[in-house]
């Protein structure tokens, strides 16, 4: 098994932008690593948050559609993100997001490690798993949490689904990930990627989801290289999975599909990365765009709402 197999990135619908970029920044400390757009709608940014330097592994992503319905996440959805700290830091999360006036979900304990629930402003479901692999690593030195306590990046994702064992096969035949263990109707899929390496299937879950503010677009796994993302989709194919041709994003190349279930998974590559185009200490400070709209910037600058208060 690869060693780089796991979650490349989540991308997730999101209401207003500026209080999206106050919560993901401010709240729970984490770095826009880019600000571009919706290459498909460039009147809506595309919105990078992860860490230093946005790591595969490390990555959410958000396209705030301010005047899209709310959305429902349930069944043939991503019904939770998951985000690794220290296993030192409960109390200080504890605190923090109360003092941020969040509803917190008292910490509890699943799959041998703690867990504290909580709601973005648009309603998504996120989780801060208090999780020792973190602890190995250096957090983001210059946000707004404290390094020792900053998130490190995405822990996992879990999947809401009819019948498991159809994705569940998926992961573990394609995708580099196994099943390791089960409480009653939710199953646990590991890869052995430091970040991004744990995928929850919850069995039989409710009726099914509705897309929208709140909900997961969709799920990126890890691709080495070009290479290695060719030669999976191939074998995607031969099994009958039906892929889009290969998407330029600009900071990694993209083929999606649709999983048993219905949700969409994406195959990213790891390179090129963030700082193709931007310095590492200058990361998500300006509006980056595809060369390919770079005639209609001005236009696109003036839609755009301001991110700052």
């Amino acid at each position: 098994m690869s060693h780089s197999k796991g979650i490349h990135h989540i991308t997730a619908v999101a209401g207003d932008p500026k209080e999206n970029h106050r919560f993901y920044t401010e709240t729970l400390g984490l770095r826009l690593v880019k600000k571009t757009v919706n290459f498909d709608d460039p009147s809506v940014y595309h919105l990078y948050y992860g860490d230093e330097s946005g790591n595969p592994g490390s990555i959410l992503t958000f396209f705030p559609w301010e005047h899209l319905r709310d959305g429902s996440p349930d069944r043939g959805q991503v019904v939770a993100v998951s985000f690794s700290v220290p296993t030192g830091s409960k109390a200080f999360w504890l605190e923090h997001l109360r003092n941020h006036g969040l509803d917190i979900e008292e910490p509890f304990s699943r799959f041998g490690k703690e867990v504290i629930g909580l709601q973005d402003p648009d309603g998504l479901h996120l989780e801060l798993v208090l999780d020792p692999e973190a602890n190995s690593y250096d957090g983001w030195s210059d946000g707004a949490v404290p390094q020792q306590h900053a998130i490190r990046g995405i822990h996992g994702a879990t999947l809401g689904e009819k019948e498991y064992q159809s994705t569940g096969a998926l992961l573990e035949n394609f995708l580099g990930f196994q099943l390791t263990n089960q409480l009653e109707n939710r199953y646990l899929y590991e890869s052995e990627a430091s970040f991004g390496s744990t995928i929850e299937i919850i069995d039989q879950f409710g009726p099914r989801g509705r897309s929208g503010k709140g909900t997961v677009h969709h799920i990126a796994f890890r691709a080495e290289d070009e290479q290695e993302q060719l030669s999976l989709c191939e074998k995607l194919e031969y099994k009958g999975y039906y892929l889009t041709e290969v998407k330029d994003r600009d900071y990694f190349k993209s083929v999606y599909f649709h999983e048993p279930g219905g949700i969409l998974f994406e195959i990213a590559t790891d390179p090129p990365g963030f700082t193709r185009d931007e310095e590492l200490n200058e990361l998500g400070s300006s509006l980056k765009l595809p060369d390919w709209l770079e005639h209609e910037r001005h236009v696109i600058e003036e839609e755009l709402p301001s991110l700052n208060n």
